[in-house]
């Protein structure tokens, strides 16, 4: 049964900028036939819009990224719009969500917001029905957790680690660290630090460990697409306004236990945050950058070749006496990674965390 709305998903700036779209993508794009079969979608042909949605997608990889003429991504966002609305009219509303999501991600910004406004319809309307087939009743309590202690096994997770884990120099902790401090001893010293207690706040804290609350809120999102619901149970820690720079991105990493991201730098201050399960950390430091041989590629010459959970010592052969610092991340913990510090991320548990990144004034070294 379709929604008691009539099925409308409204889109007031579509409605205005799409004769311009239409003429760009004709004009700059050569894209006459999609123009043809948008307008087909407009007049309410559902197969013209999923017709219209292909093109554009084709068009959006049919070379490198940065080719991609701006105008095929506002065309797409134009087509997932269209698309969209049929398939909330016809009740279909998970299909809904993906389509939408999806010209989230790989859309223009000028029908972003529209594409906003019609993802929180949509879920406005599956709360409601939930709420309804729930009497009313919240439906966060009682949910099963994400990850609970008591299954934690230390020591045969411990054993997963790459070698000589844990054996090494632990990086600092420090429980309530003042902003001054902060700045003292870590930030312009370059030294990473693990802040505890600084979590407990937030709201994310008491929510994200149950499944229920992801499943509701997050359950039928496509990743990574920022979700506004999640978005407001965390807070930007002070921490990151620490140099006067400008707060870059906010980014949340969710995954089973296993799950490893390789070593890798980053440009930005890290200021890594533990919201739920455990994570092992190793770090070496900017300096160390030739010894752990990074791709010689451009676009992957922040990424080690080295596999840390099976080092070819053949290949890299001084990698294993090279010093490191590792720890564990516990629920609540922070770590302070800085800019082009070396690191290898990998999850002991079902994991969620929040990954803040800043950058310093312009100007600054």
């Amino acid at each position: 049964m379709g929604p008691t709305n009539g099925g409308i998903v409204e889109t007031p700036t579509l409605d205005i900028e799409t004769p311009g779209i239409l003429q760009r993508v004709s004009e700059e794009g050569g894209g006459y036939t999609f123009a043809r079969m948008a307008a087909a979608a407009r007049d309410g042909d559902a197969r013209a819009a999923e017709v219209a949605r292909e093109m554009a997608w084709e068009q959006l990889h049919c070379g490198p990224w940065h080719s991609v003429l701006p105008i095929w991504r506002d065309a797409y966002s134009m087509a997932c719009l269209h698309v969209a609305k049929h398939h909330f009219a016809g009740g279909d509303f998970s299909e809904t969500i993906r389509v939408l999501d999806l010209g989230l991600i790989m859309g223009g910004t000028l029908l972003r917001v529209d594409l906003e406004n019609a993802v929180d319809k949509v879920m406005a309307v599956l709360e409601e029905r939930e709420n309804g087939s729930n009497n009313g009743e919240g439906s966060d309590n009682g949910g099963g957790l994400l990850f609970s202690s008591a299954d934690f096994n230390e020591a045969e997770v411990l054993r997963s680690l790459p070698a000589n884990s844990l054996s090494s120099k632990l990086v600092a902790r420090r429980s309530g660290l003042s902003l001054e401090g902060f700045l003292r001893d870590y930030f312009l010293m370059g030294l990473p630090v693990i802040i505890s207690d600084s979590m407990s706040h937030w709201p994310a804290r008491a929510r994200w460990n149950n499944m229920e609350y992801l499943k509701r809120v997050a359950g039928g999102r496509t990743v990574p697409v920022e979700i506004k619901e999640l978005r407001k149970d965390i807070l930007v820690p002070d921490y990151c306004y620490a140099g006067g720079g400008e707060l870059r991105s906010i980014n949340a990493w969710f995954g089973p236990a296993g799950t490893v991201t390789p070593l890798h730098h980053d440009p930005h201050h890290n200021l890594l945050a533990q919201v739920v399960g455990k994570k092992y950390v190793r770090l070496y430091a900017a300096s160390l950058s030739e010894e752990l041989y990074p791709h010689s590629e451009t676009m992957l010459r922040n990424s080690s070749q080295i596999d840390l959970d099976d080092i070819d010592d053949n290949a890299f052969p001084k990698v294993r006496d090279l010093e490191f610092m590792d720890c564990i991340l516990d629920e609540g913990d922070m770590l302070y990674i800085p800019p082009k510090w070396w690191h290898y991320v990998r999850s002991l548990t079902p994991s969620l965390s929040v990954s803040f990144w800043w950058s310093n004034p312009e100007g600054s070294p």
